[in-house]
């Protein structure tokens, strides 16, 4: 029996990166004998076994065979003679399939480690066109590695082509797309996860919501990248470099839906799109199973995001309106949440990049104004039942009101 360190920990070492989590494959071993050894058996489709101390998974090497469709039509044969080679071969990318002996020797029959030189993402034989969540996960390497300087490989995006082409991406799971998705707003650069999947064809196919984006033009007054989807992966670069939170990271990502479904004969015009928005989002988030809480946020920035744009000219009763369908009085995260995407929205156009967003500051100003009305002194004034509650929605739109008149002075001067 050999043991190996293997996948991400090994491609981690060589990158001198964090290692988090360490995966070892076992050769020349059976179910039995590891059991023997007190090894905790934890695999449902094939051998995985928890190691009894440090409870890290030890997995039998193996074989595929394709035998159905989408990533889990396959027959796995691990027995004692499955080599180390073999049981590499079936990984994703090369490098990935890189193994550490005990002794901290590499065998990298696929050539790892040269792609990691050469920061290349790689498929590591013809066996990757089987597997369809594949597609996902190169192109969520892409996002992940993308600071480091790594590309997809030109015959890998051919080949994740073909998938996309083949018709297996129909057989992925909402619940495996939306993992992939989840994972890729973790990454340094979450937009290179969506930009890798459109260029491939399969974002038409796993988030199409989004892909309709792609060739819809906006008024190149406001919008000098003109293409609205080119427009949400800059927003979503944007939205990366100004908050960690996925949640927000998604809501920028998708702030625009509305867009794609704008009639041609109205481009490069989009003025309903916050309200048309709102459907394709929960359409979206229904179909792959979205968490609630991203989706509620999304609705909000959908919904609210022109509003923003537009605060300093908003009438003190339109802003409290705002502040009451946002729900801060009772969430003040959603606000930060909310202005960071907006700002995101704001910076995330050609050449804007780095312009001042003044509404958010504003907005901010203005949310801490109205949030000092309580209902204590209201109440202590005689107001009862309904009464408290619109009492205080007045004397919040009275003191924004003199807020914005002090602001505009302030400005002036």
């Amino acid at each position: 029996m050999k043991i190996y360190l293997v996948g991400g920990a090994v491609r981690d070492q060589l990158l001198q990166l964090p290692v988090h989590d360490r995966d070892w494959v076992v050769v020349g071993s059976t179910p039995q004998a590891m059991l023997q050894s007190g090894y905790q058996s934890v695999g449902k489709d094939f051998p995985v076994f928890l190691h009894p101390q440090t409870k890290e998974e030890y997995a039998l090497a193996r074989t595929e065979r394709k035998t159905g469709v989408g990533y889990t039509g396959f027959d796995c044969y691990f027995a004692q003679d499955v080599t180390l080679e073999e049981d590499l071969m079936r990984r994703d990318l090369t490098i990935n399939a890189i193994a550490q002996d005990q002794d901290g020797n590499l065998y990298d029959p696929y050539h790892g480690a040269q792609d990691i030189l050469d920061r290349k993402l790689r498929h590591v034989s013809q066996a990757f066109v089987e597997d369809p969540l594949r597609v996902l996960r190169v192109a969520r390497f892409a996002a992940k590695l993308h600071h480091l300087g790594f590309t997809v490989a030109t015959e890998t995006l051919e080949l994740m082509r073909k998938i996309a082409q083949s018709g297996e991406l129909n057989h992925l799971t909402p619940e495996r797309v939306w993992q992939e998705w989840h994972k890729s707003l973790t990454t340094p650069y979450p937009e290179k996860f969506l930009e890798v999947l459109h260029e491939c064809g399969a974002l038409a196919i796993v988030l199409p919501e989004i892909d309709a984006l792609f060739g819809v033009p906006q008024p190149a007054q406001w919008h000098p990248e003109i293409d609205t989807g080119i427009h949400t992966l800059m927003v979503s670069e944007q939205a990366a470099k100004l908050s960690q939170e996925a949640q927000v990271r998604f809501a920028a990502q998708v702030h625009d839906l509305g867009k794609g479904v704008t009639p041609p004969a109205e481009w490069p015009s989009h003025k309903m799109h916050c309200h048309t928005g709102l459907a394709v989002i929960r359409q979206l988030c229904e179909r792959i199973r979205v968490p609630n809480e991203f989706r509620d946020l999304a609705l909000s920035v959908c919904q609210q995001h022109t509003n923003i744009h537009n605060a300093l000219q908003l009438k003190p009763s339109t802003l409290v309106k705002i502040f009451n369908e946002m729900n801060v009085w009772r969430r003040p995260e959603r606000l930060e949440q909310i202005l960071i995407c907006c700002e995101a929205d704001h910076r995330g156009r050609l050449g804007l990049e780095q312009i001042a967003y003044p509404q958010a500051h504003y907005v901010k100003q203005a949310y801490q104004v109205a949030l000092q009305i309580q209902p204590q002194p209201i109440i202590a004034d005689g107001f009862t039942g309904k009464g408290i509650s619109e009492e205080q929605h007045k004397r919040r739109i009275e003191v924004v009101k003199q807020f914005k008149q002090q602001y505009q002075s302030n400005v002036i001067n």
